[in-house]
């Protein structure tokens, strides 16, 4: 991973995930608008059906919202500043991850914002109600600052067209200080804004505690133990059944706590020299 002194945000790289996303927005953003204008009857079933209404999600079962919402945005300086965000933090995560890690970075810190405005809308803080939509892709553009923040902390970045540098951890603090301040500031986006604080705890989460190879990797070593596991199970039963058929036949079979045949006499080490005749 390249982590040289100093970054400049003037034209990051156009490409991968980043490109998807962001023409992903906008041009459902544009759809947005041709329903709203030409076919308003359909246009406001949108936001209701993809937009985060957590009372559809846990007594529905609109369960695609948790990721759809961040496709939807309500205004064009929503949708412009968000995909610029993106666009200059992301490509860089992208381009030292790669396509695979940044992804999941991305969309664990999505459906993380979102399983957090759930929980929210359920306790009632600040006038938070389950039936609110929550629309927008800041949660995840929020945890993909965090993580920006944590792997280039102390890198200085070149934010064009301002005069000055300044260090990742900094912005990032800057913009963490701006989450909780619009949280607490009806006007500023109000409890919407625990989207970006959820986005903030899960890229948080994300570079601390999950595996380096990311999510999918972690899965499938998840699945393998647990499938030789039960496969463990299965020949350790097997061998007690066995055991018992053949006591029933006069005859004594062992077998190890591992399920593996023993055979009779210990010193007679067939198979190569192995303990015992089953091996996994």
């Amino acid at each position: 991973m390249n982590r040289g002194r100093t970054i400049s945000f003037s034209l990051p790289p156009f490409a991968g995930w980043v490109k998807r996303i962001i023409l992903a927005c906008a041009g459902i953003f544009l759809l947005q608008l041709i329903l709203g204008r030409l076919v308003p009857d359909l246009g406001q079933y949108i936001i209701p059906y993809f937009g985060l209404v957590p009372s559809l999600v846990m007594i529905r079962g609109f369960v695609w919202q948790i990721v759809t919402y961040a496709f939807l945005h309500g205004s064009f300086g929503h949708v412009f500043f968000n995909m610029l965000t993106l666009w200059f933090i992301g490509a860089r995560l992208e381009q030292d991850w790669g396509s695979r890690r940044f992804i999941e970075c991305y969309t664990f810190c999505v459906v993380g914002a979102a399983l957090v405005m759930i929980a929210i809308a359920y306790t009632g803080f600040l006038g938070a109600r389950p039936g609110i939509p929550t629309v927008g892709a800041s949660g995840g553009i929020y945890g993909l600052l965090m993580a920006f923040g944590i792997l280039y902390a102390d890198q200085e970045l070149f934010m064009f067209p301002l005069p000055f540098m300044i260090k990742a951890k900094y912005l990032v603090g800057i913009w963490i200080f701006i989450a909780i301040v619009a949280t607490f500031d009806p006007a500023q986006g109000g409890v919407a804004s625990f989207a970006h604080l959820g986005g903030l705890l899960f890229g948080f989460l994300f570079v601390k505690f999950l595996p380096s190879r990311g999510l999918s990797y972690a899965a499938s070593e998840r699945y393998f133990g647990i499938r030789n596991s039960y496969y463990r199970w299965k020949r350790k039963r097997a061998g007690k059944k066995f055991e018992v058929y053949m006591r029933d036949h006069d005859r004594k079979v062992t077998f190890d706590e591992h399920g593996n045949y023993v055979p009779p006499d210990g010193n007679d080490k067939t198979n190569g020299g192995s303990k015992s005749g089953w091996v996994n």
